[in-house]
């Protein structure tokens, strides 16, 4: 019988206390993003046809960020666990370091447009802002204590959360199709979400 690869050392990143707040949320970042559309959803807003345009642009921004992430990183970006077996930093991964998040970040900031109540805007930023930030640094601590320098590396390279053009063009694997079939459970969301606010334009609007 074969024994068990041992565990990498858990680098100080990892070992940090805004880790361990960030390991807390990443545990539950399914239900997070709740609180940011209970506002939008509840909350009377001034919606219009410019705000739906704008607001349906964000979104499917976000979503193709998504897809372009999970291509790239397969569907081990959706584990909650420490089990990473390689680091991608080729597509969308050589652009920005955390492509999902920064999806998820415009798919609801969409929605909050979508909604007409803008003065939640600058709160939902704040709160996605604070909340991805300790997410991140447990994220990144898991990285550093399995891949070490080569993520160290990679760190310095390619930004956190704006985009940039990376400077060495890196190939890899893309499976377009299983990242859109991952996906279903998202877009039903985003159909979900989209008949609630018609409802409340009708409505309530």
């Amino acid at each position: 019988m074969t024994s068990a690869p041992p565990s990498p050392p858990i680098s100080a990143t990892e070992r940090s206390a805004g880790a361990r707040i960030g390991a807390v949320l990443f545990r539950n970042r399914g239900w997070l993003p709740v609180p940011f559309l209970a506002v939008p959803l509840l909350v009377p807003g001034r919606m219009s046809p410019t705000l739906w345009l704008v607001g349906a642009l964000l979104v499917v921004a976000g979503e193709l960020v998504r897809i372009a992430g999970v291509a790239a990183a397969g569907t081990v970006t959706r584990r909650r666990s420490r089990n990473v077996q390689r680091l991608v930093t080729y597509g969308i991964f050589g652009w920005v370091r955390n492509p999902l998040y920064v999806g998820n970040f415009l798919a609801w900031i969409g929605f909050t447009v979508i909604s007409g109540v803008l003065w939640f805007l600058p709160v939902a930023i704040v709160l996605f802002a604070v909340e991805y930030t300790f997410i991140v640094r447990y994220e990144e601590g898991v990285l550093e204590s399995i891949f070490g320098g080569e993520y160290l590396e990679y760190k310095t390279r390619t930004p956190r959360w704006l985009p940039r053009p990376p400077r060495v063009r890196e190939s890899g694997q893309h499976d377009w199709r299983e990242a859109v079939w991952s996906e279903r459970s998202t877009f039903m969301q985003y159909v979900a979400l989209v008949i609630a606010f018609a409802l409340k334009q009708k409505y309530f609007g």
